[in-house]
C-alpha cells in the first residue's frame, strides 16, 4: 500500500492564501500609528516636520487602502505578485516617511523590518531576496541622505556619525537575520503541517479500508445463507430436469453463478480480513497483515518470534489499531526497499512491553542522518550514496515520518540503529528499527460481557 505523494507547499503557494482584507487591516494599523507618531512629535516635543509631505505619504496609503476596499472583494486571495507589490509599497512609504523625519536618526527606523519579515513568512525565496535587497538599499540611502529633525528653537537632533554607522550595520544585519530566521521557522512549521496532514490522510485511508473490510466480511456472512439456498435449490432442479436439457442448462447456470458469488465474497472477505466484531487479534496476525503487501516483492520477509514455545503459545491478543498496522507496514516497506535479499520481523513480549524489531540486510542508515530519521521531507537521500532509487517517497522523510507519528500515537517508542550498533540478534546486519509499546497500550479494554464463565459443569440428572 503506497502513500500519497505530498510535498511541502512552496512560498508561492502560501502567498496565494493571504487575503486582501488582512493586508488592508495591517495597513490601517500602520496608518494610525504613523499619524499618532507625527502628531505627538509635533505637539508634545515641538519637532518641526514637513507636515505636507508627511501627510501626502500617509494619504497615499489611505487612498491605496480605500481603493483596495471598494474595488476588490474582501475575501480576495492575493497572488504572490500582488502581495509583493503591496509589501514593497509599504516599505517605500515607510522609507519616505523616515527620509522626511531624520533618516536613521529616527528610532522608528526599526519599522523597516516589518515588511521584510512579512515577506519572509509569506512569499517565495525569490520575492524575499528582492525585498531584502530593496530594504538594504533604502537603509543605505537613509544613512547618508535625509531631512534633519529640528526643534522650534532651531536645534538639529542627530546622533554621532559613528552611531549612524552602527544603526546602518544593525539594520542590515537585522534584515538578513530576521528574514532568514523567519523563513526557516515558517518553512519548518509548514513542512510539519503538511506532513501531519499526510499522516492523518494515511490513517483515515487505513481506517476506511478496515471499515470496508468489515462491511464486506459482514455482507459475505449475511449472504452466505441465501446463496447456499439458491445453490441447493438449483442442484435439486438440475436433478429433476435431466430429461429437459434447456431447463437443466438454466438450472446449471444458476448453480454456477451462485458459486461465483460465493467465491467473490470469499475473496473480498479475505481482503477485508475481519468482520465487524473482530477488533482484536493475536500479535502474530497483526504483523502478518502488516507485512502481507510486501511478501511478493522479490525479497524474503521472515516473521519470527523470540522466546520459547511456551511464550509463543501465550502471545498477547491486541487491539487491531489502523495506526499500528499502517505504521508497521511503512517500516516493513522501507526495509524491503533497501534490503539486499532478506528482511526479518522479530516480535517479542514480556509482562510489561511488546516489542517488534524490523531488520534488513542492506547498507543500513546513513550515519549523518540517523539522528534525524522521522523528520518530514528530509533532503538527504540514501539513494544518492548507494545508487538505489527508492520508489513512492520523497527521500526517506515522509514515509518514516508517517510511520513514526502513527506508531507514537498508539503509544509506541521507536529506535533507529544499524546492525553493527545494535548488536542484538543474529540477523542484525543492516538497518534496525525497534518499536516498543507498553503492554497496556495495545491490550484491549476489559469487557465484562466477554469474560469467560469458567469450566463447564457436569449436568446432573
Amino acid at each position: 500500500m503506497t502513500q500519497p505523494t505530498i510535498r511541502p507547499l512552496t512560498g508561492r503557494t502560501r502567498a496565494n492564501w493571504i487575503r486582501l482584507r488582512t493586508m488592508i487591516l495591517l495597513r490601517w494599523v500602520a496608518i494610525a500609528g504613523q499619524l499618532i507618531a507625527i502628531s505627538v512629535a509635533q505637539v508634545l516635543y515641538g519637532i518641526q516636520l514637513e507636515l505636507g509631505w508627511c501627510y501626502l505619504a500617509i494619504g497615499a496609503s489611505v487612498i491605496a487602502n480605500l481603493v483596495a476596499t471598494f474595488v476588490f472583494p474582501q475575501n480576495k486571495r492575493l497572488s504572490e505578485l500582488e502581495n509583493l507589490s503591496m509589501i514593497t509599497f509599504d516599505l517605500m512609504q515607510i522609507a519616505f516617511l523616515l527620509y522626511l523625519t531624520g533618516g536613521l536618526n529616527n528610532p522608528f527606523a526599526l519599522l523597516l523590518l516589518g515588511p521584510v519579515t512579512i515577506s519572509a513568512t509569506a512569499l517565495s525565496l525569490r520575492s524575499t531576496l528582492l525585498l531584502c535587497s530593496v530594504a538594504i538599499v533604502l537603509v543605505s540611502i537613509l544613512a547618508v541622505d535625509h531631512l534633519p529633525l529640528t526643534t522650534r528653537a532651531g536645534d538639529v537632533l542627530k546622533i554621532p556619525t559613528l552611531f549612524i554607522f552602527g544603526q546602518w550595520t544593525a539594520l542590515v544585519i537585522a534584515i538578513v537575520f530576521t528574514s532568514a530566521y523567519s523563513r526557516r521557522v515558517t518553512t519548518e512549521v509548514h513542512s510539519m503541517g503538511d506532513a501531519l496532514a499526510a499522516t492523518q490522510m494515511a490513517l483515515s485511508r487505513e481506517q476506511k479500508l478496515t471499515d470496508l473490510g468489515g462491511v464486506v466480511a459482514a455482507a459475505a456472512h449475511e449472504l452466505g445463507t441465501p446463496l447456499a439456498t439458491i445453490k441447493l435449490a438449483s442442484a435439486e432442479l438440475l436433478n429433476d430436469l435431466k430429461d429437459q436439457p434447456d431447463l437443466a442448462e438454466d438450472a446449471a447456470l444458476i448453480r454456477d453463478q451462485a458459486d461465483r458469488c460465493r467465491d467473490i465474497l470469499r475473496d473480498m472477505g479475505q481482503a477485508g480480513k475481519d468482520d465487524l466484531h473482530l477488533r482484536r487479534a493475536p500479535l502474530e496476525a497483526v504483523i502478518d497483515e502488516s507485512a502481507a503487501p510486501h511478501m511478493d516483492r522479490g525479497k524474503a520477509v521472515v516473521l519470527t518470534q523470540t522466546g520459547g514455545a511456551a511464550q509463543r503459545r501465550q502471545q498477547p491478543i491486541i487491539v487491531r489499531k489502523p495506526e499500528v498496522i499502517h505504521g508497521l507496514r511503512n517500516l516493513i516497506q522501507n526495509a524491503v526497499d533497501f534490503a539486499e535479499t532478506t528482511v526479518w520481523v522479530e516480535s517479542s513480549w514480556s509482562e510489561d512491553t511488546i516489542s517488534i524489531r524490523i531488520i534488513d540486510d542492506g547498507a543500513g542508515f546513513p550515519l549523518h542522518i540517523i539522528g534525524r530519521l522521522g523528520d518530514p521531507f528530509m533532503r538527504e537521500r540514501r539513494s544518492e550514496q548507494t545508487g538505489v532509487i527508492r520508489p513512492e517517497y520523497e527521500g526517506m522523510g515522509l514515509g518514516l515520518f508517517i510511520a513514526k507519528t502513527l506508531l507514537e500515537r498508539s503509544g509506541a517508542r521507536l529506535r533507529f540503529a544499524n546492525g553493527s550498533e545494535d548488536g542484538q540478534g543474529s540477523a542484525a546486519i543492516g538497518a534496525v528499527v525497534e518499536v516498543i509499546w507498553p503492554r497496556t497500550a495495545l491490550m484491549p479494554e476489559t469487557d465484562p460481557d466477554r469474560q469467560g464463565i469458567g469450566e463447564n459443569q457436569q449436568i446432573v440428572a
